[in-house]
């Protein structure tokens, strides 16, 4: 395994803790369903497979990336194990959320890791689970959390740091990964499953199933971003591969809240 440079762990550091107190001090004035949209943004993703490329090489990095496309359906099956075991407020709530969560992705996770997918087929499938948890998640009602503990600066700086502790376990197991696993993990939920455990814990059960039941729906960027960087990681670089990958999932996160907006008001 290639040694990490020191200079490498600290940008890595940086970029983790300043990317999900960022994004996080905008969800301090969102809705839940705002947020969970947020959620889908491609932070811990991005941060996964930009540092899987620049300390193993780009070419495993995009290779990673087609598998993280049918990675996001494990993650979305994380949601559903949280809601089904997370029921009860306080640390019980969360321990068996986590653990129902955990047990979801590790089993949905190891199906998809048996088979070697295309961009085609990645997405497809994501598409398929998108469609098939939106609906499962329909009936659950939108409720709404006042903006206080859960979005206190210590909160943000707490879901930062537990955010940064997966970024580095992810980028560093992926050292010994084939890209099935690598891209899996890079699809990891980083920054939305530490925010699903600080509102847990401030706001109980009824606002962490309002986030997840519009994550599904949120992550279009995070394909847009992911399908974007498995083209352009190998003609562009990483650098300017990252950048046009973000410039993708901004523009479909604009287009998709403007649409529900739309959708909104018209029925209104």
């Amino acid at each position: 395994m290639v040694e990490v440079p020191l200079t490498w762990q600290l940008a890595k550091l940086g970029l983790s803790i300043s990317m999900v107190l960022g994004l996080g001090t905008i969800a301090v004035r969102a809705s839940p369903r705002v947020a969970g949209l947020l959620s889908g943004y491609p932070l811990g993703t991005a941060l996964a497979l930009f540092f899987i490329g620049l300390e193993i090489s780009p070419t495993f990095a995009t290779q990673s990336a087609v598998h993280t496309l049918a990675g996001f359906t494990a993650t979305m099956a994380l949601g559903a194990g949280y809601l089904l075991t997370g029921r009860q407020s306080g640390v019980k709530g969360i321990i068996g959320g986590v653990l129902g969560g955990f047990a979801a992705w590790l089993a949905v996770s190891t199906l998809l890791a048996q088979f070697n997918f295309t961009r085609l087929s990645g997405t497809l499938v994501t598409l398929c689970a998108i469609m098939v948890f939106s609906w499962l998640f329909r009936r659950i009602p939108d409720v709404k959390s006042t903006a206080s503990r859960a979005f206190s600066w210590p909160a943000l700086a707490a879901r930062a740091g537990l955010a940064t502790v997966i970024i580095f376990a992810i980028t560093r197991v992926a050292h010994w990964l084939p890209p099935e696993w690598a891209g899996t993990l890079a699809a990891f939920p980083v920054t939305m499953l530490p925010f699903l455990l600080i509102l847990h814990f401030s706001h109980g059960y009824a606002p962490v199933a309002t986030v997840i039941k519009h994550y599904p729906m949120g992550l279009g960027s995070l394909l847009s971003y992911t399908l974007c960087v498995s083209y352009t990681y190998s003609t562009l670089g990483l650098l300017w591969g990252t950048l046009a990958g973000f410039l993708a999932a901004t523009l479909w996160l604009l287009g998709w809240m403007q649409l529900t907006a739309w959708y909104q008001r018209r029925n209104a």
